[in-house]
């Protein structure tokens, strides 16, 4: 089906052009959300009519997802989880997790911007990327860690992943003696 574009859509066109797209993204996705308009005579007038008022309509919001991502800016965000001694979350940071932690600092991004392929499953620094306008987006970083405190450890680039990091042991350094007494009695008896 060929349609009229009324925005910029990633990896399909510019506002205005008329390209060809799958009958199905066209019924269930693009003519539904006001994104295009079925490409015939009518539509194409009607385009022309109101291509100054779309096109004013999307330097605003350009404009105004570049006054948000300038806020957003080298901004880093502390998730605590909970975790295993390896790093490996007991659960995962997913893009509705991310939503929670930008409006909890009083940003008010939607799931579908957060750019994010598969769940953060571990602990650590984790970049992702936010899509706020078809042409603004933003890279910022996520601090997953099982504590504030972690959180401040890793920011300066400690690895908490080894038994050192988080309890303060050498686990190269430990030796049985450490754990065992060598002067107890081996079967058992207390005489």
């Amino acid at each position: 089906m060929d349609v009229i574009l009324l925005e910029r859509i990633a990896k399909l066109g510019q506002m205005g052009e008329t390209v060809k797209v799958r009958d199905g993204f066209a019924r269930n996705f693009l003519l539904p959300q006001g994104k295009a308009l079925r490409a015939n005579e009518a539509n194409k007038k009607r385009f022309e009519a109101e291509r100054s008022t779309l096109e004013a309509r999307n330097l605003e919001r350009k404009g105004e997802a570049q006054t948000v991502a300038d806020s957003l800016s080298g901004k880093s965000f502390i998730v605590v989880r909970s975790a295993g001694e390896t790093g490996q979350l007991y659960g995962s940071v997913a893009a509705r997790d991310i939503v929670e932690v930008l409006a909890a600092e009083g940003f008010n991004i939607g799931r579908n911007q957060v750019d994010l392929n598969t769940p953060i499953k571990a602990i650590g620094l984790h970049k992702v990327v936010l899509h706020l306008h078809a042409e603004v987006e933003i890279e910022i970083e996520l601090n997953v860690a099982r504590s504030a405190e972690e959180a401040e450890r890793q920011a300066k680039g400690e690895s908490l992943t080894s038994a050192d990091a988080i309890y303060g042991v050498d686990e190269d350094a430990l030796r049985p003696e450490d754990f065992f007494d060598p002067d107890a009695d081996q079967d058992g008896d207390d005489e």
